[in-house]
Parts: C-alpha cells; structure tokens; sequence
C-alpha cells in the first residue's frame, strides 16, 4: 500500500495559469557597481548601443548571486577586479524597463584594474571620473546613485 501525499493539489487549470504567468510576467534582476578609488573617482561606462555613461553592470544570470553578477560585469566591462566583499547599497524598482524590472546597486571600493579597459562591441569607454566633473551625458539614475551615496541624499525606490 503506497501512501498519498497529505498536501492538498491545486486543480490543473490553475497550475498551468500559474505556469504562464511566469512565462508572460517574468521579472528581471539586474546589478550595478559603484566603483570608487582611492582619489574619489568613480567608474562609468558608455556602450556602443545606448547614448550616455551609466554606472557599470548588467543582467543577473541564471544560477549566479547578485555579487557574482556585478563581478563578472565589472571584470567585463572595466577590467576591475573586485578584492573585498562590496557593500549593498540598495534594491531599486526600474521603472523605465519594466514594472517587474529590479536593480541591486553594491559599492565597491577595494579593486585593482588589471588593465586599461580597450573599446569592445559592448563597452566603448570605460573611465573614472571625479563626482564634481562627470561627462555631461552622465544618465539622470547615475548622477542620483552618486548623490545617494556620496552626498547623503536620501534614496529613492526607483531606478
């Protein structure tokens, strides 16, 4: 005699609905790296497909934890080698992506760069900058992560 499963079963029709709105709804998980050397300066990015510097990082893989997500971007984008745990600053919702579209921004400051960053399809500059001189096509969500954390604004939800 086989003994049955004393978990109630959700009829199958709502298992495929549920099963769908993975499919139809999923939610994105996306990281960012403040990086910040020892004069001040902090690390941003301009790509080849999107106009603007933004503060470096990308998508959270499948099977990778956030911080292994912002050191691969990191390491891919601007050749910088995470040497200390980097702090969680904050979970921000983008809004501009998605409404389901979500961004951890950690703060590294102890790196070494291994080497200049070379032009790539993907990144075309990768510099520092100091906070009080950024490019002037510096992205509003950038300028705003550097107030939060740099100058104590106070931090906002959204990406």
């Amino acid at each position: 005699m086989t003994e049955q499963d004393p978990r109630p079963r959700a009829p199958l029709t709502t298992r495929l609905i549920t099963l769908a709105g993975l499919f139809q709804r999923p939610m994105t998980l996306g990281v960012r790296g403040l990086v910040i050397d020892p004069a001040g300066k902090v690390l941003l990015v301009r790509h080849t497909y999107v106009p603007g510097f933004f503060l470096p990082g990308g998508g959270v893989e499948r099977g990778e934890t956030l911080i292994e997500a912002m050191t691969r971007e990191l390491a891919e984008e601007g050749n910088i080698v995470v040497e200390e745990a980097p702090t969680l600053h904050g979970v921000y919702l983008n809004r501009a992506a998605s409404s389901r579209d979500h961004v951890a921004l950690y703060v590294v400051r102890s790196f070494r760069q291994s080497a200049p960053h070379v032009p790539d399809r993907e990144i075309a500059e990768a510099k520092f900058f100091s906070p009080d001189a950024l490019p002037n096509n510096a992205t509003r969500a950038t300028r705003e992560r550097l107030a939060e954390v740099l100058q104590g604004a106070t931090a906002s939800p959204y990406w």
